[in-house]
């Protein structure tokens, strides 16, 4: 890694959530289910990008919005889990609520998330300052969703800030933010590999097809590239290796947030110093660990720990 680069790490929450989690033993059509489980988490991908940072104690600062009452349950629901390391900015209208069922029988996850409020100009200026100040020379991650009043070149445009101002951008997105965020040649990317089919307009049925669009990317002028596989792990390629790192066996409770858990793991050791095949296998576990929770809960760090002797990167041949 070059030393010129902070190690400090910003987060922009632009759309965060409360995340309402049921779990219930089969749905029925046109029926009142009953959950056996109702649970409820601070959520949206920048929100638990910044919880998974906070487990390991990575230096990181988030910036997020908050509006009305479920605004307010977002704040409590977060309680001092990201203490003093949170900016926050008030917006009106109500934060979002997003909605996970988890049906058991047959086994079953449906996600349902809402648009969010409207995002006026002087308070997403006033968010983007303190992200770009937090965020210096080290790395600014820049994933979620956009929100209603929001332009999709604002990734963009904060990605080439970043970059002008000696940092490095992180980008999560898809559709047509993604392809206004590769114009600002982020230093790593992350999409999941249904995003990568979408962006490429092509079925990749095999790891090295993967791998090779991803090449593709990368070769465009982005330093670095993940794939996130779901069960199968995830491959991150540079400008001289592709890597691949498989999921251990998990009981999979509920997939939401390891995306995001897996994303802090790579900028978490990225922060560090660490090389590509660090990165991968850090992210790796961080989601695999997740993966393991109900809900949006996310990896505890002894679990981490765990893992260790389970996850091995191996390098592909594209």
């Amino acid at each position: 890694m070059n030393d010129s680069h902070d190690s400090n790490i910003a987060v922009l929450a632009i759309n965060p959530a409360v995340d309402i989690s049921y779990e219930v033993s089969q749905l029925v059509p046109d029926s009142k289910i009953r959950a056996d489980n109702t649970r409820y988490y601070p959520g949206g991908n920048g929100i638990n990008v910044a919880r998974a940072l906070a487990e390991p104690s990575a230096p990181f600062h988030c910036c997020s919005v908050v509006g009305g009452e479920s605004g307010d349950l977002l704040l409590r629901l977060l309680g001092d889990c990201l203490g003093e390391n949170h900016s926050l900015f008030r917006v009106d209208g109500e934060t979002r609520v997003n909605s996970t069922v988890l049906q058991k029988s047959p086994s079953a996850q449906y996600e349902i998330d809402s648009a969010g409020p409207d995002g006026p100009a002087a308070t997403l200026e006033e968010m983007d300052g303190c992200f770009l100040t937090s965020c210096g020379s080290g790395y600014g991650i820049l994933t979620g969703s956009t929100p209603p009043g929001v332009p999709e070149i604002h990734r963009r445009r904060l990605a080439e800030q970043i970059r002008a101002r000696g940092g490095r951008a992180v980008v999560d997105a898809y559709g047509p933010v993604l392809t206004q965020a590769l114009q600002a040649q982020p230093y790593l990317l992350r999409l999941n590999r249904y995003a990568l089919e979408m962006k490429l307009m092509q079925r990749m049925d095999s790891m090295e097809a993967v791998a090779a669009a991803a090449r593709e990317l990368q070769q465009g002028g982005v330093e670095l590239v993940c794939i996130t596989l779901g069960s199968e792990g995830a491959i991150l390629l540079d400008a001289a290796n592709s890597y691949y790192c498989a999921a251990p066996r998990m009981h999979v409770q509920s997939t939401v947030g390891c995306g995001d858990a897996l994303l802090a793991g790579l900028v978490a050791a990225a922060s560090r110093g660490e090389d590509a095949a660090a990165m991968l296998r850090l992210g790796v576990m961080c989601g695999s660990a997740t993966a393991g929770h109900p809900g949006t809960e996310l990896f505890r760090l002894d679990e981490i720990a765990q893992l260790g002797d389970r996850v091995e990167v191996t390098t592909l041949d594209v």
